[in-house]
């Protein structure tokens, strides 16, 4: 699981995620262009989850404002290398502390300071996906969302 620390050194976190990015785009032969690489880095500014017309407003601090079709496809480009998650219930974007190798993670959401952590669970995933090809449905895709209160939250309480 990846929670950050309530203290962590975030601009660390933020320049591994983009070096990551580099490095995943590059295996798969494609562009992390300068425009792609400014919305993770807006989309990490925190960890909790944005949606896109949050990311537009934080680009437009630092320059042009972009359509929201730019941000979307910049979204789509970057959830298909793994570099961001979809947060369905929030209808925003968490960026992606980790590799996963192609698999799926659950995310725990915080219903109070809107933190979201990974939770990698492959064994819970395999068991989805037994039960499932046991009823003779095929998975293509899936999304776990567990909503509660994190560790300082509850502490805060």
């Amino acid at each position: 699981m990846s929670v950050p620390a309530p203290h962590h050194n975030h601009a660390t976190c933020t320049a591994e995620l983009l070096a990551r990015a580099e490095r995943a785009c590059e295996r798969r032969g494609s562009r992390l262009t300068g425009q792609r690489r400014e919305m993770l880095n807006c989309v990490a500014e925190s960890h909790s989850a944005v949606g896109a017309y949050d990311i537009i407003e934080r680009m437009a601090r630092h320059g042009p404002r972009p359509a929201p079709i730019t941000v979307y496809r910049a979204l789509d480009f970057l959830e298909a290398h793994g570099l961001v998650h979809r947060i369905e219930s929030r209808n925003a974007f968490i960026a992606c502390t980790h590799p996963h190798e192609g698999k799926p993670a659950a995310m725990l959401v915080c219903e109070r300071c809107r933190l979201v952590a990974e939770l990698d669970a492959p064994e819970m995933f395999g068991a989805l996906q037994s039960a499932a090809k046991a009823r003779g449905f095929e998975v293509h895709r899936s999304v776990v969302e567990l909503t509660g209160l994190c560790a300082a939250c509850q502490e805060a309480r």
